[in-house]
């Protein structure tokens, strides 16, 4: 007597109701994949990373300060005994430290982004995120090494130390805060350029024009 489960199953493959048999689905490895077929990144790994990136990249901010402090132009100051005036009152030297600082910014961050593209091709949302919060990391940390390590900031005891007549330089400041994002800025900018010059690119999914197999021939009349 024939199998009755046999013999209600076509010998296609087709199901009784007429709809084709889906192929058996492939074993599961248990290891999360990426859409392409790669290996899933490991998220403990870019966090490391990121850190490693925002640690650097700030520490480098007193490379920054000293060399703000050893470019900006300096503001001469003099006092007459009762008040303490600028040398050259046409002087530009102020707006001068401001520039320094953002020419010095965008180097910086230029830079930061080729070290970071080249260590870190394939790095992630971390990494840049680190080098994005380092960068201002790194300018808070240059002004605050230049300013300490300039001239005295309590001008009246300074002009009374040197006495009634003598140049001496006036603090460094920073007065556009706004420069404080240039290394940001140039670090996004610059790494974003050489992303899509230079980095990895996506494979493109294969097709498969017919998952099911070759299509099956029309039943004769």
């Amino acid at each position: 007597m024939p199998n009755d489960a046999a013999s209600s199953t076509p010998p296609n493959g087709d199901t009784p109701g007429g709809h084709p048999a889906l192929p058996p689905a492939p074993p599961t490895t248990g290891r999360p994949h990426a859409g392409d077929g790669r290996a899933a990144p490991d998220t403990a790994a870019e966090a490391r990373q990121g850190a490693a990136v925002l640690l650097a990249t700030a520490v480098a901010g007193i490379a920054l300060g000293l060399l703000w402090l050893w470019l900006a132009p300096r503001v001469p100051l003099v006092s007459d005994g009762r008040s303490v005036l600028l040398r050259e009152s046409e002087a530009e030297h102020a707006v001068g430290a401001d520039g320094v600082f953002v020419l010095l910014g965008l180097a910086f961050g230029a830079l930061g982004a080729l070290a970071v593209f080249l260590r870190y091709r394939q790095g992630g949302v971390a990494v840049v995120a680190g080098l994005a919060l380092g960068g201002v990391l790194g300018s808070v940390l240059g002004w605050g090494t230049g300013t300490l390590l300039g001239p005295a900031h309590d001008v009246a005891a300074h002009a009374r130390a040197v006495g009634e007549g003598v140049a001496f330089d006036a603090p460094l400041e920073l007065r556009a805060y706004g420069a404080l994002l240039a290394w940001p800025v140039a670090a996004m900018a610059v790494h974003l350029a050489l992303t899509a010059l230079f980095g990895p690119r996506d494979p493109e999914p294969e097709r498969d024009p017919d998952p099911y197999g070759p299509p099956r021939e029309a039943p004769r009349a």
